[in-house]
């Protein structure tokens, strides 16, 4: 699931540099929720108690499902590559069903 996250802020990274100078926001957006993922992640495992751990994992689910109305966004503007688009969606479904697991 890290991984998973990891792999998604590589092409968060990549995707927020080529949108176009007029959506620099939702690119911002996306970079941050990106970011926050994986970082909730590692934050839940480093925690002794599974309610901490659920927190973090939660919140790293609500960062990942806003990554994915950016991409939605970005789409709808013409402003990502059908690929990447495609790509993103991906990865960020995988992430989401494993952390709905770890959630509960």
């Amino acid at each position: 699931m890290y991984r998973v996250a990891i792999e998604f802020l590589a092409l968060a990274a990549d995707v927020s540099t080529a949108v176009p100078r007029g959506y620099a926001s939702l690119a911002d957006q996306l970079r941050r929720a990106a970011t926050s993922s994986p970082l909730n992640i590692a934050e839940a495992a480093g925690r002794a108690s599974y309610r901490d751990a659920a927190r973090h994992f939660t919140i790293a689910r609500g960062s990942a499902m806003e990554c994915a109305a950016v991409l939605d966004a970005l789409k709808v503007l013409g402003a990502i590559d059908d690929g990447d688009y495609e790509r993103g969606l991906d990865l960020l479904t995988r992430q989401v069903a494993m952390l709905t697991k770890l959630c509960r």
